[in-house]
Formats: structure tokens, sequence, C-alpha cells
């Protein structure tokens, strides 16, 4: 007999009332603004409402630098949150919502798999409660006051060839990467060259990510640069009179989305930044809530633990003013092996047969990953638990290498098997990151707010690549003096490189050595609060691959959607 699709698991799954699900998450019923059976606003209110309750264990997951396999993040924080109430203990998640991008491209849906998922499926893989819609408009209405404001004489005097705002979509389209605007007569708008990235690369989606109250949006919304003039002056959003209609449409969606698990569990889904050129986490408001809900709060970080858990740890937590208790890397045995550099994998293609061979020896081979990735977490005073995410077809001294590497590295660990198993599967997970919450915590950041921006990329660079040394091109050199007169050197960086390795060569698997971190250009993300230097090609606008999951994605004869995944 087959295994059920997710979306048949989750189409059977119990949908309990939210109220219900609220009340055991001691989140009064009142503050719960309804969006069909499936989902709820929670009101900021809340915030306040729950401020004097216990504060819940903090604990990220993350993983080993991930492939074309995928280890499966999501799956892993759902199935932990579902496995806390196997050993009595009650636990929130906090995930990302989706794109729509990659939910009808390659990826599919993102809310979990097999027996540990969110649900309703369909809603929150769809539009959910139009918090993605809310971002897109919010951008592009900057957009077009910035051309309203071209057309109509340019009183700021911004330089036409050095306007960094463009605009955002919430679908894969390659063709809108480069475009050519106001084309046409005179009364359609100045011509120039701009282009569209995806909503979730939007500096807005990152700002709202990374707001801590209504107020503070506000704030960081007038503080975007959309472009400079020649003296090299930014222009704001501010200036430019935009930012406060810009707050208006995203009043909403800076309350978090109360959905469930398949096991009853609360799970709060909020925001969607990139993980290659913003933070790759869920909202600082969905934590502010969930922090006092239960015993723990698990939260996901996008990507590799040089990616999404360094944002985690040096712009989320300095922002939030949480401290995580435990970090859970999430580690596959066929990840590892991939990590080995024996195996070409291709996304949608089915595995070398000498991958799903029994082989010890490429698991520690390729375990220095792990064993980087696990550094990592101690480089911030992290405890860390490894979560062996198992398959069925998985070698018993196999997955005994895996724990070979974790205690190598002082670091807890345990095989799971909440895709098949549910909750149930991730009990022994759920006990051993109980351990790690318990022993004291020694979390901190990488660098000051005061030091120098060349210093903060150099602490990441060295610290958590392992790369030696940092080269700047002539334009980064410019451009970070520019940053640092205007007043950004403050904020914190966040380094725009390949998911796909450690280094900044995404062909380099394992954990390079001996390298040097290129930096062409550098971005200022003002409104959100961070820095971004580029080293490589960053795509912020997806294509759609010759067989997009769209192609699969329909109704049946009951109007039932048929094809998510």
């Amino acid at each position: 007999m087959s295994f059920p699709s997710d979306l048949e698991i989750a189409r059977g799954g119990h949908l309990r009332p939210l109220s219900e699900i609220a009340t055991n998450a001691h989140i009064p019923s009142e503050m719960l603004e309804p969006y069909g059976a499936g989902a709820a606003k929670i009101s900021l209110d809340a915030i306040d409402a729950l401020a004097n309750r216990p504060k819940a264990r903090y604990v990220v997951v993350t993983a080993i630098t991930p492939t074309p396999l995928g280890e499966g993040k999501t799956t892993t924080t759902v199935g932990l949150g579902q496995g806390f109430s196997h050993i009595n203990k009650k636990a929130t998640i906090a995930i990302r919502q989706p794109s729509l991008g990659p939910t009808f491209g390659i990826k599919g849906g993102a809310a979990g798999g097999g027996y540990s998922q969110v649900i309703p499926m369909e809603l929150f893989n769809l539009h959910l409660t139009g918090d993605m819609h809310a971002v897109t408009a919010a951008h592009n209405m900057c957009s077009a006051m910035l051309d309203a404001h071209l057309y109509h004489g340019n009183e700021l005097g911004i330089d036409l060839h050095n306007i960094t705002w463009r605009r955002v979509l919430d679908i894969n389209d390659r063709a809108l990467r480069n475009v050519v605007l106001g084309l046409g007569g005179r009364l359609d708008g100045v011509p120039r060259e701009s282009g569209f990235d995806i909503t979730a690369a939007s500096e807005v989606m990152a700002t709202l990510a990374l707001a801590t109250s209504l107020a503070d949006l506000r704030a960081r919304l007038g503080r975007i640069v959309v472009g400079y003039t020649k003296a090299g002056t930014p222009v704001t959003a501010e200036e430019l009179q935009v930012a406060g209609a810009m707050a208006v449409l995203l009043k909403d969606a800076l309350k978090p989305n109360l959905m469930q698990t398949l096991e009853g569990g609360p799970a709060l889904v909020h925001t969607g930044p990139f993980g290659n050129i913003a933070t790759g986490n869920s909202s600082i408001v969905a934590d502010r809530i969930g922090i006092h809900t239960g015993d723990y709060l698990i939260t996901e970080a996008g990507f590799g633990a040089d990616m999404g858990a360094e944002r985690f740890f040096n712009i989320k937590c300095r922002y939030s003013g949480l401290a995580p208790d435990a970090a859970v890397m999430v580690a596959t045995v066929r990840g590892l092996k991939a990590h080995s550099g024996n195996h070409k994998i291709v996304a949608g293609r089915p595995l070398p047969e000498a991958l799903l061979q029994e082989n010890p020896d490429e698991v520690h081979a390729g375990g220095d990953n792990l064993r980087k990735q696990l550094s990592n977490m101690h480089a911030h005073g992290v405890t860390p638990v490894v979560a062996i995410n198992a398959f069925p077809g998985d070698h018993p001294a196999d997955l005994a290498a895996v724990a070979e590497i974790a205690q190598e590295c002082n670091a807890r660990c345990a095989v799971t098997t909440h895709f098949a198993d549910g909750g149930a599967g991730a009990a022994e997970l759920a006990e051993a990151v109980a351990e790690a919450c318990d022993e004291p915590s020694a979390f901190k950041v990488l660098y000051e707010d005061a030091q120098p921006l060349k210093d903060k990329i150099a602490a990441v660079a060295t610290t958590v690549y392992g790369a030696k040394d940092v080269e700047y091109s002539a334009t980064a050199n410019r451009q970070l003096d520019t940053y640092e007169a205007a007043g950004f050197g403050h904020l914190p960086v966040c380094i725009a490189k390949t998911h796909l390795s450690i280094s900044s060569d995404p062909s380099l698997k394992g954990a390079p050595v001996g390298w040097t971190l290129p930096v062409r250009e550098v971005r200022a993300s003002v409104g959100a609060g961070f820095v971004y230097p580029i080293c490589g090609d960053m795509r912020t606008m997806p294509g759609l691959g010759r067989q997009p999951a769209a192609m699969n994605i329909d109704l049946d004869e009951q109007g039932k959607i048929v094809g998510l995944s």
C-alpha cells in the first residue's frame, strides 16, 4: 500500500476550532480575527496581554547546508512541536508563510510533510490571509509614488542612474527581471531601466518580519532608501511621503496568523522574507506572542545554519531581545552523503543508486558540513541537538555514523520519524531538546553594533563560513564608505551568498577552508535594518522550470484542489 500524499493526509486531519487552539495557548479568544475556519489573525494587543505569563524555552530549527534533496526543516519543526505533547509538554511553532512563486514553481508547498503538517494545507499554501499581497501592494505603492515624483519634476533630485527601488510580484517570472519603464508617450512616465523581484525578496517583507510594533513598522518604512541624489545623499520613503500609505496597507498584515498542526498544536504563520538577501525567518511579533503561550516556542530559520540561523542570531535576536535556549540541527543520511562530493544530484530526477547504498565512511566524509554547522552553533553560545531526519531506506550503520559525528561535536542527537509517525516519531527528539534547554544559556552575537561594517562582514565570513579573508571590489569599497558616512554603519550585516555551500561557491561541498569571500557590491536595507553585501549572483526573481508544479495543480470535478505537494 502506497504512502498517502501530503494533501490526502492533510485533508484527513481533524480541524479543531481555532478558539480552542487559542485557549490552550492562553491567547484570549477576543483577540482572534477569524479568516474562515482555518486561520485567524491575532491582535497585536496579545503581546501586552500575555506579557506577564512565563516565558517559554526558545528553540531555533536549522540544518546542514541544503541539497536539492531537501533536509526537512519545516517538517521537523512541526514534528518537534507535536512531539512535545507526547512528553506532556506544550509547544507552539512559528514558521514563515510560503510564496506563491515556489508553490507553483519547483518546491511545491511549505506546510511541512507527511504526518507533520500545518493545516488546512490548501489555505496555508494559497493566499492565507493575504499578507503576501499586502506586501506586494505596499512595495509597489512606493514604486508608483517614486515614478510619479520623477514625472512631476523630481524635486528631490533623485539620480535616475542610482535608483535602488524596483517592483515586486509573488510569481516566478524571469521575463520581468529586467524591464524598461515609461515607454510610450510623454504622459506615460520617465523612461528608465528597472525590474521586478519576487515579493519574498522585498525589503518591505523583511521590514514586516523585523518590526516589533505598528509604530516601529511605520518608522522603519519611513527609513527605506529608494535611491540617491547625484551627490550620494540617500532619498527615503518618508521624503517621498509614501511611508504612511504603506503602513496603512500593512496594518493588518503585521498581525500574526494562527493555524494548527495535524495534532492540534498552535502554529503561528507569519511573513516570508527571502533567505538569500534577507533574514529567512518568520516575524518578531509572532515570536513575542508565542514566547508566552506554552513551555516551548519552536521557530525555523531558512536554508543552512550559516544562512538563516546566523541571521536569526545576529539580526532577529538583536532586534527582538529574545535569546535562544537551544538549536536543532536537521541532518539526513543522504544529505551528508551528498556533501561528500561523490554524487551528482539533480532536483526532480531519480537519486543515484550509489547514494542509497550503505556507506558510513561516506557519511563521515560529508559530515564535515555537519561538524562546521555545529561549530557555528557553539560560536554563538547555543546548545545544539542533531535531529537525524530518517527515511525508510536508511541503513542502521549510516544512521549510527551521523550519531557518531554529533557525539564527536558535543551535541545531543536523536533519530526522528515524524514524517511517517507524526509527533510520536519526534518524542525522542523532544526529550533531547528539553535536556538541551535545561543547560545554562550562553548566547552571544558575533559582533557589536559599533563595529565598522567591514569588521562585521569579516566576523561572519571567517567564523561562520570558514573563509580566510574578504576581498572587496572598488564598487563595494565605495558603497561601504557611503553607508558609513550616511550613518548606516551601526546596522547588522546580512551577507547575500549561495545557500548551496558554506562558501560563496555553490560547487564546493562539505566545509571548504582557505578561500576568500568576494564582495562585489553592497546594498542597504535601511528600513528592514541591515546592510547586505552581495557575494555572487543572487536571483531575486526565480524562473519557472520546464515542468513547474503549476502544471499539476487543478480543480477536480467536485471543485477540490488537486496537485498541491
